[in-house]
């Protein structure tokens, strides 16, 4: 297409029990973009809805909850959460009752084992504390009984009612460890220092029972000790079954907890939407563009999945009044096909085209395409870029999908470079590989129109050599034959722009417009007639001055055609100066965006040089050295020029779209079609 979509306005009244279906919908299909929004793809500056429903900071409340307990529980089993809906999300939806009672069910669950790990852990950092002081003091030469003298450690054993442990436990949380010793209901139990009177105190309400250990007996009891690592080993063991627990949950519930998830994402997104539209208790109003083709369709959906009950009316752009007098623009909203769709980031980096202007993108895909071959001209290397655009298109990698949108791009300049090489004989920097094919079809070709003469070995021979000097200036001149189509086509492109924005002052008057494109033209006309060896003639001067003069005089005479007043805006010495500006900005402007092209041509001669340098590097060792070192040379040297040369390349590339290209044309930016859409 060699225009943007069509658009329209529609508006949409909704009732309050559909407005979940409807946004669920425009939110998973991406159609609509609000009027005035912004980067999110929400309406920005619209209030909260007119007499909306006063719960809907209660149920976001509750979603956030919600999203919040099932993060809580994926970081705990170790399971990586989507941070939104995937790109075709047939499975997710918004949650109902089922979905609730199911994430409420599995985050109780885990979140319980969380608990129980935590309280085991505790323990655990208890019973290691208490066996590293108890053995400390095992081989202690003193009685047991002077232990409890210690600043460092508080022992007490005895006998406890077993239902009363649970109870004592509480009582003493973290301040002190219960050791059962065996089933008689004889515990040990130990603390710090400090805690020795909370320890007594909490003992004492609980019936404890001391037992009196030997008198003379030194040191800690060795059934202690084996008890404090029986315990310890106990607590392990549970702390191991509750790490099988998680990883058996992360094997049996991920894809619920991650659909789930998504669920509440979208249902919180929905949630922020319907407090921003427009609307009352029972209704609410949705506004947005929408693609002209995709109208009847969105219509048909709507009306499917709200049994009928929405109202869509669409306006044509000139019919809003806001749109007529430019205080909104109208979304623009590129179709192509899979090649030129590559090149749409190039396009919209610059900036997006206004409403009902020519698609500069087609142009751009081809150019950009031809440029990079020219100057990347290399069989092998534009394989390795084919096969990276190949690879990056199909990779199912994080790293090959952050760089998808580029796989058209390399795969078109991976074509163009490898017909560039075919050309001029490279192939990884080794030259003469083709030249027996090449002498076969150019002789054949040469045959066929009777062109006498030796079949050549290459097509094209870029490399300034003896007796070829002459080819070289001619590739020169075809790369500046390059650079005055392209500009051509910007000024024409802007010339149909304008009119069609019926602004017909800077379609025929202005330097970019029918006047500068005469101008140009007419120039090129009598350089060309004095390289040929014609002569300058007195018709030159008019076909030089009318344009010319067009341009210096534009201003003035549309505003007398068109009735504005005064004739002369900002007087007589304002226009004057202007105007001489315009006629030295022109000709300068034309000469510099003409001849920058030759950065075409020398790029081209450095990377043949380049790869001139290394082939022949590569030779002089194999000559003199082992043919290993020279394999290493010649791969090296050919991942320097992919690398560096390849990227400078597409810079020059790029360069020369913006600034030779899109400057004739892109004076006033559009904005660039985003529909609402439930993102990642």
């Amino acid at each position: 297409m060699i225009r943007p979509r069509k658009m329209k306005q529609i508006e949409m009244t909704v009732l309050a029990r559909d407005i979940d279906r409807v946004i669920e919908y425009l939110g998973r299909h991406g159609v609509m973009h609000f009027s005035g929004h912004g980067e999110t793809g929400m309406p920005p500056g619209v209030a909260q809805a007119v007499g909306a429903p006063a719960n809907i900071s209660a149920v976001s409340s509750h979603i956030r909850e919600t999203l919040d307990r099932v993060a809580q529980a994926a970081a705990y089993i170790g399971l990586e959460l989507p941070s939104g809906p995937g790109e075709s999300g047939e499975d997710e939806k918004l949650p109902g009752e089922e979905e609730e009672r199911l994430v409420d069910s599995l985050c109780r669950t885990i979140l319980g084992l969380r608990s129980r790990e935590s309280a085991w852990n505790q323990e655990k950092k208890k019973l290691e504390e208490t066996v590293t002081e108890a053995k400390a003091f095992s081989r202690l030469n003193a009685p047991f009984s002077d232990l409890d003298q210690l600043s460092y450690l508080t022992l007490r054993v005895g006998r406890l009612d077993p239902r009363r442990r649970e109870e004592l436990e509480e009582n003493l949380a973290d301040r002190a460890v219960i050791i059962p010793l065996d089933d008689s209901g004889r515990v040990l139990a130990a603390a710090s220092r400090k805690g020795r009177f909370a320890l007594d105190s909490a003992l004492k309400k609980a019936a404890f029972s001391p037992i009196s250990v030997p008198e003379g007996y030194k040191g800690v009891p060795a059934d202690l000790l084996g008890s404090l690592d029986d315990r310890l080993k106990s607590v392990e063991t549970e702390l191991e079954k509750i790490a099988g627990a998680k990883d058996q949950f992360r094997k049996e519930y991920a894809s619920s907890l991650r659909r789930l998830y998504v669920s509440f994402v979208i249902a919180g997104e929905v949630e922020d939407l319907k407090g921003r539209l427009r609307g009352t208790k029972n209704v609410y109003v949705i506004s947005g563009w929408v693609p002209a083709d995709e109208v009847s369709a969105l219509a048909e959906e709507l009306g499917t999945c709200t049994g009928g009950r929405t109202a869509i009316r669409s306006y044509n752009p000139e019919e809003l009044e806001e749109v007529r007098e430019g205080r909104e623009k109208v979304p623009v909203s590129l179709k192509h096909g899979a090649f030129v769709k590559g090149f749409e980031p190039v396009v919209f980096s610059y900036g997006a085209p206004l409403y009902g202007t020519i698609d500069p993108t087609p142009f751009v895909a081809f150019f950009f395409t031809a440029l990079f071959g020219i100057m990347f001209g290399d069989a092998g290397q534009g394989l390795v870029l084919l096969l990276l655009g190949f690879a990056v298109g199909q990779g199912n990698s994080a790293f090959f999908r952050s760089f998808k949108k580029f796989a058209g791009p390399l795969k078109a300049v991976g074509i163009s470079s490898i017909v560039m090489g075919l050309l001029s004989g490279e192939f990884f920097t080794i030259e003469g590989l083709f030249a027996y094919p090449t002498k076969i079809v150019s002789g054949f070709v040469m045959g066929l129109l009777n062109i006498p003469g030796e079949a050549p070995e290459r097509i094209l021979t870029i490399m300034p050599e003896r007796g070829n000097v002459e080819k070289l200036f001619y590739f020169f001149g075809f790369t500046i034959a390059v650079g005055v189509v392209l500009n051509s086509i910007g000024l024409i492109v802007n010339i149909v722009n304008q009119c069609s924005l019926k602004k017909y002052e800077k379609a025929f008057f202005a330097k970019t417009g029918a006047a500068g494109l005469l101008l140009f033209w007419y120039a090129l006309f009598i350089a060309l007639r004095i390289l040929s060896g014609g002569a300058f003639s007195r018709f030159d001067y008019i076909g030089l001055f009318v344009p010319a003069g067009l341009i210096f005089f534009g201003p003035l005479l549309w505003r007398i055609v068109s009735g504005q007043r005064p004739a002369l805006e900002s007087g007589p010495l304002v226009f004057i100066m202007e105007g001489f500006v315009e006629i030295l900005e022109s000709a300068s402007t034309y000469i510099s965006n003409t001849v920058s092209f030759l950065r075409v041509g020398a790029f081209a001669l450095s990377h043949a040089v380049l790869s001139f340098i290394v082939f022949s590097l590569s030779e002089m060792v194999r000559e003199t050295a082992a043919g290993a070192l020279s394999l290493v040379i010649l791969i090296f040297g050919n991942v320097v020029i992919i690398l560096l040369e390849g990227m400078i390349v597409a810079i020059q590339v790029v360069r020369l779209q913006y600034y030779e290209f899109f400057s004739k044309f892109f004076t006033e930016t559009g904005v660039e079609f985003k529909p609402f859409r439930f993102r990642k």
